[in-house]
């Protein structure tokens, strides 16, 4: 009987052997370091008492470039990192926000969760990592805002993810929690979805990431939200 043990014991370890390493996370998957430098310099300043962070991914992050002209306001800090899903965003969310005491967060999230960037999730699971940053902003004095994803019809990166019907779905469970904690929807989506639930050319280049247009019209859906929470963020 010993012997029978150790052969299949041999037979397992030499099985292992023959099967790919297995593939560890990235050393800083939530991508803390991005802002590190950049967030260490504001918090050596005066604390901006209308202080607004912009929590996002691509599409926060390229709304920077994209519209100059709306953060020459300084009271705006962009924390949009590329490709982010809302487990990364939640994990980042003590260093990129908390930390800059702001009275305001926008909180864009749900496109790199539906598109799988790291891994299928179901929709709750997304609602669920959106509704623990609204929990953690509120637990320390600031408003969250909850934002709408975006339409999309399809992801050129990733194709037959059926964003054109999860989208939606997302956006429902997002607003009926952002209900229960009585804090602000953000609605982009019915703003600018065209009939198949996407995004025209006019709003976004790739049918996904908005160009300056797309963000003049995101700029019209925020702005009276900001104006109505914090009328001082303007200069």
């Amino acid at each position: 009987m010993r012997s029978a043990v150790f052969v299949g014991i041999a037979a397992l370890l030499l099985g292992c052997q023959d099967k790919a390493p297995m593939k560890l996370p990235s050393p800083d998957f939530n991508q803390l370091q991005r802002y590190q430098s950049a967030n260490a310099s504001l918090m050596q300043k005066e604390v901006d008492s209308s202080r607004i962070v912009l929590m996002g991914n691509s599409i926060t992050e390229g709304w920077l470039q994209a519209s100059p002209a709306f953060f020459k306001n300084e009271h705006l800090v962009n924390r949009g990192i590329g490709g982010q899903t809302s487990i990364q965003m939640l994990g980042r969310f003590r260093a990129d926000v908390i930390n800059l005491q702001p009275q305001l967060v926008v909180i864009l999230a749900g496109t790199n969760d539906i598109a799988g960037n790291t891994g299928d999730v179901s929709l709750e699971e997304v609602r669920d990592n959106v509704e623990s940053m609204v929990e953690l902003a509120k637990a320390n004095g600031i408003t969250p805002l909850v934002c709408s994803v975006l339409p999309a019809a399809d992801f050129p990166w990733r194709a037959g993810k059926n964003p054109a019907e999860r989208i939606p779905a997302l956006n429902t469970l997002l607003k009926e929690m952002a209900e229960n904690h009585q804090v602000p929807y953000v609605d982009y989506y019915s703003a600018m979805a065209n009939t198949n639930n996407g995004l025209d050319p006019v709003w976004a280049y790739d049918g996904v990431h908005p160009t300056a247009e797309g963000y003049g019209e995101m700029e019209k859906v925020l702005i009276p939200v900001l104006d109505q929470l914090l009328p001082e963020w303007k200069p």
